[in-house]
Formats: C-alpha cells, structure tokens, sequence
C-alpha cells in the first residue's frame, strides 16, 4: 500500500512515480546512487559516475569536461530526460541533456530510471530519466564539510558544503571549481582532419543553494538556485575566407552557462491529500568556435501543479498539470523561436489483494500533451510487481522474491534545431515514437530485506525490448526535403526506426567485516530495423565489478569497467577494459574527526581508449583527495 514505503528501512524513490514510493514496490527497473556509493566511486564525472551502471553507455567526445551525452539502453542521447530537483534541464536548441556543467559537489544522490517514462515526464523521456537529487538541510547541529584533491593531467578540484537548520528556516548551500589541463581530445590522424596537439582542458564552476520556510508541521514553501559554468577546449576545424580551407589550428573553445531558479510548496493539506506545486526558470547560453563563434541560447519557464490523494488500504491517486515555455535563439538562425506545451498527468500507485500475505502493487499511468510546434500526443503505461517469500511457509528464510512488468509507449519531441535551423530544420518533423515492454525477477536474502539493501545479498534480471519508429536524422537527398534552394544538400527529416532489446544483471553482496562486491552486465542489441545494422556507438556488452574492504580505519578497493567494441563511422571501435584503485583513510587520531585522506590511480593500467571514433580519453591519472565533514 502507497506510500507504504514509509514503513521501515525500505528506501524511498520518486522518479519512477512522482511521488515517493518504495524502490522495490516500483514496477520500472529503478537505479539509486547513494551518496556513499558517490563518495567511494573513483569516477572522474557525473556522467563517468552513470556509466558504470548497467544499461547508460556514455557519449562523450573526449575525456573530462568534454561534450557529454548518455543512451540508456541504446537510446540516443537526446533520448535521455535529465532533471534537477526534478526540473527539466538541458539545451532545447540541440534537444540534448547537458552533463557538462553539473558537477558531482553537493550532489546528495542520483535516481535512474532505466527505460521510458514520457507518461509521467512527457518529451525527451523516450530512453529514460536522470534525476540528479542536490543535497537538502541537515537536521541538528548545522554541517559543513570541505574538499581538496590534486591529480594529474593538471586537475585540481575544490568544493565547500553548508548545511542547517534555525526554527522553521533551513539552508543547504554548496560551491565547487574544477580545473584539469588534460591532453588533446582528437588523437593524431583522425578521419576528420581536426587534430591539434595542444592540450583541451576545462574549467568548471558551480553554485547552489536550496532555502526552504516550514511555517507549519507537513508544509514546506522551497527555493532552490543554481548556477554552473563550463569553459571547455576542444578540436574542431573551421573554413575561413579566403582560400576556405579546412583550419584546425584555432583556440576552440565551447562556453557554456546554465542557471535555475525555481520556487516549490508541498504540504498535507488534510490527511488524505498531498499538494505540491512549483514554478522554475532555467536558461542554458552557449558560445562556442575559435575565429568564428556560434552563439546559442534557451530559456525554460516551468510551471507545475500535483495532488496526491492517499486511499485506505488501496494506494495513491496522483493528478498533475504542467506548462512549459521555450524559447530559443542563435546567431545561426534567422529569427527566434518559441513553443510552449500543456499536459496533464494521471497515475495510480497501489497494492491489490492477490492472496492475503503475495499482495500484487500495480502502477497505472496516462499523460495528455499539447504542444504548439508538434501537436497532441497521448503516452501511458501499465505494470505491476508481484513479491512473494522463497521459503514454504511464507517465512524469509528463503529471501524475498519479486516479479515485474510493464508495457507502455514514449515519444521524444523534435529539438529547435530539428523545426528552424537555416538549411536543416523542417517545421513538419514529427516526434520520435516509442512502444516498450519489459519484466524483471529479483531477489534479496533475509539482512537485505530487513535492511532495506544495506547487508546481505540481492540481485535483479531484467529483460527489455523498445520498437522505436520516426527517429530524427539527416536525409541527404533533396527530393525528399521541402522545396527550396536552402535544402539542396538534405535536411533533418524521420528518417528511421529501430529495435532497442537486451538484458541488465545486476547484483550486490555486503558481508560483515566492512567489505562489498557488486556486478553490473548489459546486453544489448541495438538494431535498425529496415537494414538489421546495429546502430552506431553502442556496445553490445558493457560490464561493472566492483570491491571494497574496510581493514580498520583504512578502506581498500578496486573497479573494473568493461566496454564492448561498437560500429562508429564505418569501422568497428575496439572494446577496452580499465581498472581503478582506491584507498581510503580515516585517521582515529584526536581532533581528525571528520577528516578523510583518499588515494586513486584511475585507469591504472594505462589502457588507451577511443571513446568515439577520432576522440581520445585520458590515460593513467592519479589523484590524491583531503575531505572533511563535520558538525560545528
């Protein structure tokens, strides 16, 4: 019963649902990063951090600071809905989400939902949902905490948190500065011509902060603010007067600015109903070139309604309403361009009686939306889990077994590049559709499920299949484009479908002594439809295994991803494995409470890797980190 989740240590998520909901109650296959799981992690990034997860291959032109971009389960990476706070952001210019300016620094933790959600989140969600959770206020005392670290390529990285609470008024604010020199990020002969050997480092800033009044018990009016900025080198040609040929020589460089404010209520306005209701702006500024600079910018007004309505004994009503204006220019367009979407969502959460101790949690969802520069569309999805005990009797003796489906459709809306950019963009350009189904079976020894997966053992098998129609691409011959002199050489047009099926495993072990072992695997077949092509830049097999042991006041530990060769550009990336290395130090010593020394070689093994094709990440890389957390 919803949100029975409340009940015991069982944890909380929202992405799947909207509203809180027990993570092992959700029908959708559900991915929760921890802070400790963040702290612990050698990952370089945020999205380095996502792509050691089953099912998110990572995108990204380069190494660090570089253009970045997800697909789950073989999406694009357009096809991945990213929000903060549950705020839509990311370039509607482009129609991609932006890692680049979020920093891991006062992150609390992320949700991953693994596959569609347009029924509860509308465009973009065709792949999945990235719900980046920044850190709330710390009950008493008020918190603080600092980071320090240094590594090479030149990396340097400073970051201070704040956190408390005074009577009915709480503060969580933090602030963070990323440097790194790098290497170049194309390697030397590439199939395009754009190698330089000057180094493409980046500079990344940001600034946050979430206030919040509690006026009476139950209610909570919220402000959060969020800043971050991105200077990035990269390499890239350009094609200047007079001779017009190719240049790479040039200080490219993509500058990118990001803000959101938003203002949210939520509170019990009786015992039966929840009303939450926000409203936020979010802008995303971008120059980018060397001699010649593109400019482009969005700017996102969001506005949402939501009520929640508790049923005895038979779950949770949820109705939202929301509205979202964009607006988007550039100095590549010839004018700008704007369109706004209404929608309105209906989904149901709630156990039913299959036998009186096997209850059946059904998820049930519809969403409606309108939009100005596309039309209507419809989205919805079914599912239930069913949990049942291993053992004869009922008891745990046997853990605790669940059983999951759900079916349902997904579209991702055309980008302002798609509809208006001068000799590629076509206003007529439908949306991009989506129809999945999937079923998963998990398990969890008795100390998992009494701990709410912090002990014991648990794993999970899901198994996956999206049919995907009018993908957005390129179409080079004109017959096809409308009619006119600036589509002479192609135009952006619905050009493909493809079949997107696999299988995720994963699994974690926690013993007592203080160790962990966990394991990730993704197969995945990512094809064309009408060629029986695997589409390019996806890996068949990805892989994750992870160990830790905590030997005293020092923790030891390793990770090893493993990435699958995949088509790009006409040949065949080969696959790569790295290895990372980490200890961790707590010294016991008086007034050292709070204080955390870390030591990690990240690709210990110097492997040298070609994320896409003409691109080059970085090789061995080691870090050294001073942490402090502390009350005062």
């Amino acid at each position: 019963m919803l949100p029975a989740a409340a009940q015991g240590s069982e944890p909380l998520v929202v992405t799947g649902s909207r509203e809180p909901l027990a993570r092992h109650q959700a029908a959708a296959d559900l991915v929760v990063i921890d802070a400790e799981r963040i702290r612990n992690s050698g990952a370089d990034s945020l999205e380095d951090l996502l792509r050691r997860e089953a099912g998110l291959q990572l995108l990204r032109n380069g190494g660090p600071g570089q253009s970045a971009g997800l697909s789950i389960r073989g999406g694009s990476r357009g096809q991945t809905l990213l929000l903060v706070d549950g705020v839509r952001v990311g370039s509607a210019t482009l129609g991609t989400p932006e890692l680049d300016t979020l920093a891991l620094a006062g992150v609390e933790r992320i949700e991953v939902l693994r596959g569609p959600g347009s029924s509860l989140y509308g465009a973009d969600a065709l792949g999945g949902v990235v719900n980046v959770i920044t850190r709330g206020a710390a009950q008493a005392p008020p918190q603080a905490s600092l980071r320090l670290a240094g590594g090479g390529y030149g990396a340097r990285e400073a970051a201070a948190a704040l956190a408390l609470r005074a009577g009915a008024f709480d503060l969580a604010a933090s602030l963070s500065e990323e440097r790194q020199r790098g290497t170049s990020a194309v390697r030397a002969g590439d199939p395009f011509g754009n190698f330089n050997p000057d180094d493409d480092g980046f500079t990344r800033r940001t600034a946050q902060a979430r206030l919040g009044l509690t006026p009476a018990a139950g209610h909570r009016i919220g402000l959060v603010l969020r800043g971050g900025r991105l200077n990035n080198q990269y390499d890239a040609s350009e094609f200047l007067a007079p001779t017009f040929a190719p240049d790479a020589s040039g200080d490219f460089r993509n500058r990118v600015r990001d803000e959101l404010t938003a203002l949210e209520y939520r509170g019990d306005v009786t015992p039966a109903w929840t009303l939450s209701a926000r409203a936020a702006g979010e802008s995303s500024r971008s120059v980018s070139g060397a001699a010649l600079a593109s400019r482009f910018a969005t700017r996102r007004e969001q506005g949402s309604v939501q009520a929640s309505h508790r049923i005895a004994q038979a779950g949770q009503l949820t109705l939202a309403l929301e509205q979202i204006e964009e607006t988007a220019s550039s100095t590549d367009y010839t004018a700008d361009a704007s369109r706004r979407n209404r929608a309105a969502v209906l989904a149901y959460a709630g156990a039913l009686p299959l036998v009186a101790w096997q209850p059946l949690a059904v998820q049930a969802e519809m969403r409606a939306d309108r939009n100005t520069a596309y039309g209507a569309t419809t989205t919805g999805r079914l599912g239930g889990v069913w949990t049942f005990a291993a053992a004869p009797d009922g008891g745990d003796g046997g853990g605790q077994w669940s059983l999951r489906a759900l079916a349902g459709n997904s579209f991702r809306a055309p980008s302002f590049n798609d509809l208006v950019y001068p000799g590629f963009g076509v206003p007529t350009i439908r949306p991009e559709k989506g129809r999945s189904v999937e079923a998963g079976l998990g398990w969890r020894s008795p100390a998992a499920a009494a701990s709410g997966g912090d002990r014991g053992a648990e794993g999970a098998l899901t198994l996956y299949r999206q049919d995907q129609r009018d993908l957005i691409g390129f179409e080079p011959d004109p017959t096809r484009c409308p009619a006119g002199a600036a589509y002479a050489f192609g135009c952006a047009a619905n050009v493909q479908s493809a079949r997107l099926q696999g299988a995720s495993l994963d699994g974690r072990l926690a013993w007592a002594g203080g160790g962990t072992a966990g394991a990730r695997y993704e197969w995945l077949d990512a094809k064309d439809r009408s060629t029986g092509q695997t589409l390019p830049r996806r890996a068949k097999q990805q892989a994750n295994l992870n160990l830790a042991q905590r030997i005293g006041a020092l923790r030891l530990g390793a990770e090893v991803v493993h990435v699958g060769e995949r088509p790009d550009f006409g040949v065949m990336l080969p696959s790569y494995t790295t290895l990372d290395l980490l200890a961790t130090w707590r010294p016991a010593w008086p007034g050292f409470a709070g204080v955390e020394v870390q030591g990690k070689v990240l690709n210990a093994t110097d492997r040298d890797i070609e994320p896409l094709r003409g691109y080059q990440a970085l090789g061995r890389q080691a870090w050294l980190l001073l942490r402090w957390a502390g009350a005062f």
